[in-house]
Formats: C-alpha cells, sequence, structure tokens
C-alpha cells in the first residue's frame, strides 16, 4: 500500500536540498524551509498512502526548520489537520499559542490554517503524519483548538493503542491490500477521535474559563456519542448504561440529544444501521449472513432489522447488498 518517493540520497549531495523543498512546493501547504544540511541533504519520505478517508505520510529528516507563516496561509490553505507522531528524535514546535518539544512515541494536531514553525537540531527526526478532513473529526474548531500544538501522549493509553497500529501500518504495509483501506482508515480514525476525547477532557479542565456552558455540554455530547460509536456492538449499550458511564443523569443525557432534534435511541440505531450498511457493502464479507451482521450490531431480529434498514436506506438490505457488491466488482 505504500507508495515510495525516490530517495533524495539517489540525487547529488549539491543538489538534495533544493530537490526536497521542490517536493514541499508540489503539496497544497506551501512552507518555507532551512537546514545545517543543506549541502549534505539526507533525507526520505514514503507517502501518498489512502487509507479509507485519511492519507499517510512518513518521513526521515535530518536538522531542519519548518516555518507555516500567514501568507503562506494566504497563498494557499487546505483546511486540513495533521495528526504528526515522532517515531525517533524531537523537535522543537511552535503553534498557535503553545510552544514545546515533541520526542519519540508522542503526538501533536496541528492545523493548515494555523501558522506553524518547526525546528529539529538534535539529531534527525523520523515521523508519521495522518492528514484528514476536519469533517472527519466530530468535535467543533474551538474545541480542537485548546489541543493545537500541544504534546499528545502515545506512550500510554488510547494514544499508545493508536502509536502501535499507526506503526505497524508503515512497518507491515506489505501485508495488507486496496481492499483493506477503508477498513483500516475507520480504525484509524476512530482511534485518533477517541484520543482527541480523551485529551480534551484534560485540556478543558485546564481552560475551565475559556468554555462557554454551551460549548462543555456540547464537548460531552461529542464525547458520548464517540463512546457509543466504539460500543454500538454491546449488547448493553442504553441510555442508562451510557449515562452511568458518563456520571450524569439520564434526564441530562436525554436534554443533550434533544438539543440536536432527536432521541438517544434513535441515534443509537442509526448508528447501528450505518455499521451495517457499510458491512453489506464490504467484499470481504460477501459471505457473511446478513442476519449475523444485524445481530453484530445489535440487531436480534432479522425482520425488524429489514424493516429498519429498509426505511433508512430506501431499499431491503439484501437488494443493498446485491448492488454494492456489484458496483465493486
Amino acid at each position: 500500500m505504500i507508495v515510495t518517493v525516490p530517495q533524495i540520497d539517489d540525487i547529488p549531495p549539491a543538489e538534495r536540498f533544493a530537490a526536497w523543498r521542490a517536493l514541499c512546493e508540489l503539496t497544497s501547504i506551501p512552507m518555507e524551509l532551512r537546514s545545517d544540511h543543506e549541502h549534505d541533504f539526507r533525507a526520505n519520505v514514503r507517502g501518498g498512502v489512502n487509507i479509507g478517508e485519511v492519507m499517510l505520510t512518513y518521513t526521515s529528516v535530518p536538522s531542519l526548520r519548518n516555518e507555516r507563516t500567514a501568507a503562506h496561509i494566504r497563498r494557499s490553505d487546505p483546511e486540513l489537520y495533521h495528526l504528526r507522531l515522532t517515531l525517533s528524535g524531537e523537535s522543537d514546535v511552535c503553534h498557535g499559542d503553545a510552544e514545546t518539544t515533541v520526542g519519540a512515541r508522542q503526538f501533536m494536531l496541528t492545523s493548515t490554517s494555523t501558522p506553524y514553525l518547526a525546528v529539529c537540531e538534535r539529531g534527525r527526526v523520523d515521523g508519521m503524519t495522518v492528514t484528514l478532513r476536519p469533517s472527519l473529526l466530530p468535535f467543533p474548531p474551538a474545541e480542537l483548538q485548546l489541543l493545537l500544538g500541544r504534546r499528545l501522549s502515545g506512550r500510554s493509553g488510547i494514544g499508545a493503542m493508536l502509536a502501535d497500529f499507526l506503526t505497524r501500518l508503515a512497518t507491515e504495509s506489505d501485508a495488507y491490500g486496496p481492499a483493506d483501506a477503508p477498513r483500516l482508515g475507520t480504525v484509524a480514525v476512530d482511534l485518533l477521535n477517541a484520543l482527541l476525547a480523551h485529551e480534551l477532557d484534560g485540556a478543558e479542565a485546564r481552560a475551565e474559563n475559556r468554555l462557554t456552558p454551551e460549548s462543555r455540554r456540547r464537548t460531552l455530547r461529542l464525547r458520548i456519542q464517540e463512546f457509543v460509536r466504539q460500543n454500538l456492538d454491546r449488547p448493553g449499550l442504553t441510555p442508562a448504561s451510557i449515562a452511568a458511564a458518563h456520571h450524569i443523569s439520564l434526564r441530562y443525557l436525554y436534554r443533550l440529544f434533544e438539543e440536536q432534534g432527536h432521541t438517544v435511541s434513535a441515534w443509537i440505531r442509526a448508528q447501528r444501521l450505518e455499521r451495517c450498511r457499510r458491512d453489506l457493502a464490504d467484499p470481504a464479507l460477501g459471505d457473511t449472513p446478513i442476519h449475523v451482521i444485524a445481530a453484530r450490531w445489535g440487531f436480534s431480529h432479522a425482520a425488524d432489522f429489514s424493516r429498519a434498514f429498509r426505511s433508512a436506506y430506501g431499499v431491503p438490505p439484501r437488494d443493498f447488498r446485491h448492488r454494492a457488491l456489484a458496483a465493486n466488482r
């Protein structure tokens, strides 16, 4: 799955840094580059790895200074988020109103819409970058702003799970084929959103006075929705269990969802139907009986599932699967 860009080492030493800058200029994210190794620049990049709706890029660079200014942003801004995982080495980063040092097994979330300065002067830095659109992150920009330029741990908890997953994607790329990409992308986005939700808990606590009550309610609702997505296959997932897991009353949970125009149960049902729709369109699950897929996502009665699916998508699940698999052939 990995597309390898020609090694910079294959280019004469005096031309390597210019080649790297030209490679960066081909992107829609212009920036200013400087290096103490401009006359002997040894770097490589592996990029263009599309897994579902996200892209992975691996880079290995010597001493390097990357700066994206307001002028660069005015010139071109694709309005993307990057989650950078440092695999080895250290970088000093200034992004938004945060300044920090990022080391091995640490993440940092950045936005192409915010000025950025990264300096690595203490040896080679290896890392991976996940590029994704804002629509894949179920958090308002005001909440994500709290995380921009901050270190996010990849050494324990959810961060370690995501770091391990991304590292294995890079080291075992030959084990995956094109049909695996959508499933791998879903896993990556789910883990990434779980990490951001976890980090927002701490960021919100540190910035309590900066958030309005409406913002706190919105963040709580998004965290609850992410919790539901992670537990859709649990038969015991009910409004009562969700409220208990988040230490709120059932009445308050209902109110949070009513503000969005739907009930908790209806939202859970819609998410489960969407998981079923995704699995029915998956060629790798083409031999799995429909009732098994339905039961996997919480529908214990085949007839009830068929009626709910048809009501949501306009066709019976069997017809939907037939059309979806035929389109993928």
